[in-house]
């Protein structure tokens, strides 16, 4: 080879790295730039995801503050409507909602015109908070030629309006002294006329704990503006500079909540790295020749893995978040049931995982389910989210836990592609009876609970579900007695392993629940899952932990609104085990007030409820048992009634009143409270006084 070859040859090389070079310069220039905008539109969909999550919550606040306003301007109006014939009565109405109510500022009630002559052309009662006095707010009449409220906006359009209606802010200086907006409601005469409005003021200053957690980024401005378009907060922005606006409707009083982000702001972060990557790019030339194949095919392979893997680790997020959605996790989760108590976990061993409790009531029957599917991972949740989503859907019209288990399992067998099953416990509590229908899909055989005694419900050998279609399940039933606890697991409690692969254990668990009598659901499940994690020490674990107990409690009793279930009330007191010469008059003191709710509270109505509880307390006094019926009728007071003259003879005594005059005589102590709308009749009997 000559020179001229060897030359030719060599510049053919230079040229190729030449232009090598220069297309991988280009290339991470180009990749510099879509970095750049794909970064620039990260932060901005960031931004706007937590700005919109932000705005949504300060809504839920706002909705919530204005609901409860509401429900209190709706309260006031009805205690005023109550009170039409006692002008004197007002302040006392007031009265009662600052003492219900701690965030307004104000509160009060205006009647139209000369509607009380003896109190003047202008009446309005009107409480407003002072620290200096002793109640913490101070209540009078502010009505006159100097405070006309008959030309403001908020009872003007109280008068016309069927609904709350809130006002635009404006400057109260005769009443709450402060920048306010006001909820006002209309009150109505029997003849269904408005006679006036009430009216409830809240100092824009309480507006401010909104911004205390609107912290999306530095220099951000926030503004609300109200249903006219008037600013009830304005924001300073600059002229010229850029902002990106965000905006949320607040549906309970037509104001509109924005968050305005100056965009110089939202990137300047952006910017600083730009620079600094362009200075870094600028010394990395130098090493280019060397490390620019290489390097380039290397980054191209990270940012594809990372690129993966973020957006799997988003997906199993989000795929956790659903998950987790689908089960109950708001305990206790039947407040209008206190003869039930429940509380549930699940821990799964991967990001997501195939255990699943399920659990609601209908028709006074808890229906609940426990169950784990084969395999871990997004597979085994897909398949659990089918297993619910079955469960409520058979349960909506089914009742026999066999039947269930039956009605689930074709489908299920039907669309089984990959072969995935799934033990599964399915059972029934008749809440009034007590009687516990269930079905066992080859799973952990459930504890039963009573007192310190502990024993595994009997199953049959039924198939798990999703296996076989058609397959014939066979349903049991047992009885519950009130107290007891039934406990139900997944096999990731008794199979956790230590480091030494020793495993829990079913005599382990069976020996923790026989020292559990009367420790409630939650605390029963936490006392597991310290218990495990002291047993495994560290140890990682394959297989999911599901818990689930279900208490039937024995100091509650829900009946409904059919005087046909006053002898399942007698059987619950003789439960309570009351000492034998109190059994009696309880019993008497009991039914008669049971039947007084059920003939009277609810008139016309079927669906009404009866709760009844029970507590026994010991203090200084003694040992006194105390019992309470509540229920959410028409109001009545039994203890405002007048003590039945038992002197007169039957045809001279008036109707009624014997009732009452029973209980006293039974009963050491009766009181009455009327609290959320409901009726709430307390009996006490000391254990050493017997009638």
């Amino acid at each position: 080879m000559n020179l001229k070859e060897k030359f030719n040859k060599q510049s053919l090389r230079s040229h190729a790295g030449l232009w090598l070079m220069l297309v991988a310069i280009l290339a991470m220039e180009s990749i510099a730039c879509v970095q750049y905008f794909y970064t620039r539109a990260t932060i901005k969909a960031d931004a706007v995801y937590r700005a919109q999550s932000e705005l949504r919550s300060a809504e839920q606040e706002i909705n919530t503050a204005a609901v409860e306003l509401e429900a209190a301007a709706k309260m006031l109006s009805k205690m005023a409507e109550f009170c039409l014939n006692n002008p004197d009565a007002m302040p006392g109405c007031v009265n009662m909602l600052f003492e219900t109510l701690e965030n307004v500022e104000g509160a009060g009630i205006a009647f139209v015109p000369d509607y009380y002559p003896q109190k003047g052309h202008w009446y309005e009662v009107y409480g407003t908070r002072n620290e200096r006095t002793e109640k913490g707010f101070a209540i009078r009449q502010i009505g006159g030629a100097d405070h006309d409220y008959t030309q403001s906006e908020w009872f003007n359009n109280g008068l016309t309006k069927d609904h709350a209606y809130w006002s635009n802010p404006y400057a109260d200086n005769e009443g709450a002294h402060a920048i306010v907006v006001t909820c006002s409601y209309p009150v109505r005469d029997a003849d269904n006329r408005v006679v006036g409005v009430v009216c409830i003021d809240i100092s824009l200053s309480k507006l401010k704990f909104i911004f205390d957690y609107l912290q999306v980024y530095p220099d951000s401005y926030y503004s609300i503006y109200t249903a006219s378009g008037k600013d009830i907060v304005t924001p300073d922005t600059i002229p010229g500079r850029k902002y990106l606006v965000l905006d949320e409707e607040i549906d309970a009083t037509g104001w509109k909540l924005s968050i305005i982000i100056p965009e110089d702001i939202l990137y300047v972060e952006l910017k600083r790295v730009g620079l600094i990557v362009n200075i870094l790019m600028l010394i990395s030339l130098a090493l280019l020749v060397f490390i620019m194949y290489r390097s380039t095919k290397n980054a191209y392979k990270m940012i594809e893995i990372n690129n993966q893997k973020e957006r799997m680790e988003g997906e199993l997020e989000i795929a956790q978040t659903i998950q987790s959605a689908m089960l109950p996790k708001v305990f206790p989760p039947f407040v209008d049931r206190p003869d039930l108590n429940i509380y549930g976990v699940v821990h799964p061993a991967k990001e997501v995982g195939g255990d699943l409790y399920d659990f609601y009531v209908r028709h006074d029957k808890l229906f609940f389910c426990v169950g784990d599917v084969s395999g871990k991972g997004v597979p085994a949740s897909l398949v659990m989210a089918m297993i619910r989503s079955l469960f409520r859907s058979v349960t909506a019209h089914e009742e026999h836990a066999d039947q269930i288990m039956r009605q689930m399992n074709d489908p299920l067998t039907e669309q089984n592609e990959q072969d995935m099953f799934a033990t599964l416990f399915i059972g029934v509590l008749d809440m009034e009876t007590g009687v516990l229908d269930y079905c066992n899909g080859g799973h952990n055989a459930p504890v039963l609970v009573h007192k310190r005694e502990s024993r595994q419900l009997e199953v049959l050998p039924n198939l798990p579900i999703g296996i076989m279609g058609g397959f014939e399940y066979v349903g049991q039933t047992t009885q519950i007695q009130r107290g007891d606890m039934l406990f139900l697991y997944t096999d990731g409690l008794t199979e956790a392993e230590n480091k030494v692969h020793a495993q829990y254990g079913e005599e382990r668990m069976l020996n923790l629940l026989a020292t559990t009598d009367g420790m409630p659901p939650r605390d029963l499940v936490e006392t597991f899952q310290k218990d495990v994690n002291t047993f495994v020490n560290g140890a990682p674990q394959s297989d999911d932990l599901t818990m689930l107990a279900i208490r039937y409690q024995i100091s509650a009793i829900v009946m409904r609104n059919d005087i046909q279930q006053i002898p399942t009330l007698s059987e619950w007191v003789d439960g309570l085990h009351v000492p034998d010469e109190l059994n009696m008059p309880i019993n008497l003191a009991l039914e008669e007030v049971v039947c007084n709710v059920m003939l009277y509270a609810y008139p016309g109505r079927k669906d009404g409820k009866v709760f009844v509880e029970f507590t026994e307390i010991e203090n200084e006094q003694g040992k006194q048992l105390i019992f309470t019926v509540s229920d959410s009728g028409i109001p009545f007071d039994p203890t405002k009634q007048k003590e039945a003259d038992t002197s007169l003879s039957a045809e001279d005594r008036e109707i009624g009143g014997l009732g009452i005059h029973l209980v006293r005589q039974l009963m050491d102590e009766i009181r009455y409270e009327r609290v959320e709308g409901k009726n709430i009749l307390t009996l006490v009997k000391k254990v050493n006084s017997v009638s």
